[in-house]
């Protein structure tokens, strides 16, 4: 596909607009990150397909859960997306600082991925993937992360036990050679390497279990090790973030390990772009993760609409509330997303349950 632009402007043409408008909800934002600015999400995976079923996962249960690499949308359908949302933004003054490959799901499960960062590269504007790094035991898929500038690298336990109870893996899935793809790829990116440490109370957050994994993560070598938490209403509801004092140490123990460490245990911001369609902005965004009511109330106010537009897809059935903690969040509406809402999740290649 082409990515020409004409005479004075910096964006390109928008080749098959009919393709991108049946893809729209595979693009969101720009949305603030806490790691890359700016980010215009790509959700490249159908929803909730995923390697991994974790246990404080933002958009619920996993539905499906894969380990073999497949195709979904394919690179040029993606590709098409994304300008869209491009020139959207760019019609709305929206910058935005990076494309980043983040769905409700693991990106790597797409044979398309290296082909959709190579074609975004024409763009200029750097790409970043974010993944549970599960296959990166995989050739194919060293070589597709190689072509984003910058990848962060899910590391949540280096304990076997650990790593099954909190990230719910396929069961034809071994810690081992997924820690090996880490390496192998740690040594041989020419990008920026990051990693992400989620932390759930009672799971992977003793002093035993933040040593092994900080230790891991020092061979990696990471321009920065983020240690995150629970932050939205989780896949199960006792996956709760560790108090402050097991933060502290578990800081403590990774800044041992690693001259860079940061915790991003923080809201993002309520910076939501609009792109002049606030419904459907919404649903984009609520469709990868739960949204606090500040956050939406900010984006519809820059959109120039008022609160009605989620009350209207919230009547529709199309949006739902929840609260967690001492705030409220708005989230796409689908089927077994809130615990006891649905079926659980599946192995599609086995057609059984990711081990508990």
């Amino acid at each position: 596909m082409g990515l020409s632009s004409g005479r004075g402007s910096t964006r390109p043409t928008l080749p098959g607009s009919r393709e991108a408008r049946g893809l729209r909800g595979t693009t969101f934002g720009p949305v603030p990150s806490r790691r890359f600015g700016r980010s215009l999400g790509i959700n490249n995976i159908p929803r909730r397909v995923c390697t991994y079923s974790c246990v404080y996962c933002q958009v619920g249960r996993a539905m499906q859960v894969y380990c073999d690499r497949r195709v979904f949308f394919g690179a040029g359908p993606i590709t098409t997306a994304v300008l869209r949302r491009i020139e959207d933004a760019g019609r709305a003054c929206e910058p935005i600082d990076c494309l980043t490959f983040i769905p409700d799901g693991e990106p790597t499960l797409d044979v398309g991925l290296g082909r959709a960062i190579h074609v975004l590269r024409a763009l200029g504007i750097p790409i970043a993937v974010v993944t549970n790094g599960s296959l990166l035991s995989r050739a194919d898929v060293r070589a597709a992360l190689a072509e984003a500038d910058r990848v962060s690298v899910k590391v949540d336990a280096v304990h076997e036990e650990s790593w099954r109870t909190i990230d719910r893996p396929h069961r034809r899935m071994a810690l081992g050679p997924i820690m090996n793809g880490m390496r192998t790829f740690a040594s041989t990116f020419e990008g920026t390497l990051l990693t992400e440490t989620m932390l759930v109370e009672g799971v992977n957050d003793s002093d035993a279990e933040t040593r092994a994994t900080a230790a891991f993560v020092r061979e990696l070598d990471p321009e920065t090790a983020y240690l995150t938490v629970p932050t939205r209403p989780p896949a199960e509801p006792w996956a709760l973030p560790p108090d402050e004092r097991v933060l502290a140490r578990a800081h403590e123990v990774f800044c041992a390990h690693h001259p860079r460490v940061e915790l991003l245990i923080g809201h993002e911001g309520e910076a939501i772009a609009s792109t002049g369609n606030p419904a459907e902005d919404l649903l984009a965004l609520t469709g990868v993760h739960p949204v606090r009511e500040g956050a939406l109330s900010r984006l519809l106010a820059r959109a120039g609409a008022s609160w009605q537009t989620v009350e209207k897809l919230l009547e529709s059935g199309r949006l739902v509330e929840v609260r967690y903690g001492a705030h409220r969040y708005y989230m796409h509406a689908r089927p077994g997303r809130l615990r006891g809402a649905g079926p659980e999740p599946r192995e599609a290649d086995r057609g059984l349950h990711p081990p508990r």
